[in-house]
């Protein structure tokens, strides 16, 4: 019961950390978790690594889940942090939850994709395996890329230009590629389409606000 004269004031409410830092934190922790991975799989002997996407086998459907917090080396690892730690942050600016459904598409459709290709044009032979986070950072370098022309705002389309002069270069890994080469464009290419497809779908409130606005605008006459 409060007492007469004494106001009963609510508690402030805690401040929110800044987009920027959530998705920092964000990012970091899950490139942590990759390195995390690959120390228990190097004193394993690779074994993690054989958990993989198997292209066409019914076994290799789990590598779908698996396959992008797996590496070969750590060389592979290496090379793939710098890309994820940029690309992913950049992700995250366009806000958490559109960066976790955006990784979710990239990491299921994509992974499938690869599934359903990972074989086509190799000579690698049989038992191909495919591991690592390349598929998921091509499908997040191609969402940068692709989402503000879906959204229509100005710093998505900026950003989306910068990240293409950038790391466009990269995209020549979704070509395909004649040989055995040891690295799956199969994958950087699912990933990719992937990436388009989950910028077209989570820029659906902005396409339909601009409907809106133009069925609003438009005549009497030419409205249906």
């Amino acid at each position: 019961m409060t007492q007469p004269g004494y106001p009963v004031t609510p508690a402030p409410e805690p401040k929110k950390r800044p987009v920027w830092m959530v998705g920092g934190i964000t990012v970091v922790t899950f490139v942590a978790l990759l390195y995390i991975i690959e120390v228990f799989d190097q004193l394993g002997g690779g074994r993690l690594d054989r958990h993989g996407i198997r292209p066409l086998e019914a076994d290799g459907l789990s590598g779908i889940i698996f396959a992008p917090l797996l590496h070969a080396n750590w060389g592979h690892l290496i090379a793939n942090t710098g890309p994820a730690l940029v690309l992913g942050f950049l992700m995250t600016l366009a806000g958490l939850s559109r960066f976790v459904f955006a990784t979710a598409i990239i990491w299921i459709v994509g992974g499938f994709g690869t599934w359903l290709i990972g074989e086509m044009g190799s000579t690698c032979g049989a038992n191909t395996i495919i591991i690592g986070a390349s598929g998921l950072i091509f499908g997040w370098l191609a969402f940068l890329i692709v989402f503000g022309w879906f959204t229509r705002k100005v710093w998505e389309i900026v950003v989306g230009i910068v990240v293409l002069f950038v790391y466009g270069g990269v995209l020549l890994g979704a070509l395909p590629a004649v040989g055995c080469t040891g690295i799956s464009w199969q994958g950087h290419l699912c990933g990719a389409i992937a990436g388009v497809l989950a910028a077209y779908l989570l820029a659906g409130p902005e396409r339909k606000a601009r409907e809106l606005r133009r069925s609003g605008s438009a005549p009497p006459s030419l409205t249906p």
